[in-house]
């Protein structure tokens, strides 16, 4: 979900561990872990290559289910985690969160695996930060992504 507010002003996002892309990214997405355990092996760097281009700059940030919930209420006044929030801060760069806990969860709901409901939800935050909104428009481009990228 798309939100216009700056989260680097968010203390609760301070102090995270970087980590180099998982994919060999270049230097325009970096990756921050707050939880434990493995991260599935997807091409995040050519995904936002592909959808964002080259010199957009994101910041990827995989969180737990209590810190998804705190940002969903606190900016978007949802009283419950969510899977995702995309946050665009200038034209050129913005920031991903992805709650793998929750997103496993909800995998299940839409009948895939972890890793390809996983890659949806990345494809489905880089649309917002291209701009786009939930609709037919969205999902045709979703469609497109998935089938490209392998989901």
């Amino acid at each position: 979900m798309q939100n216009k507010r700056n989260l680097r002003a968010l203390p609760s996002l301070r102090g995270l561990r970087h980590d180099s892309d998982l994919s060999h990214s270049a230097p325009t997405i970096s990756i921050i872990r707050e939880t434990k355990g493995e991260l599935p092996s997807l091409p995040f760097a050519y995904m936002k290559d592909t959808i964002l281009g080259k010199k957009y700059e994101l910041s990827v940030a995989f969180i737990g289910e209590k810190k998804s919930h705190e940002i969903n209420f606190k900016l978007r006044g949802k009283d419950k985690p969510t899977n995702i929030l995309s946050f665009p801060l200038s034209k050129n760069s913005g920031e991903i969160l992805i709650s793998l806990s929750t997103a496993k969860k909800d995998a299940k709901n839409f009948d895939k695996k972890p890793a390809d409901f996983l890659g949806f939800l990345f494809i489905h935050g880089l649309l917002h930060l291209k701009g786009m909104q939930h609709g037919s428009t969205m999902e045709k481009a979703e469609k497109k992504f998935c089938k490209k990228f392998g989901f």
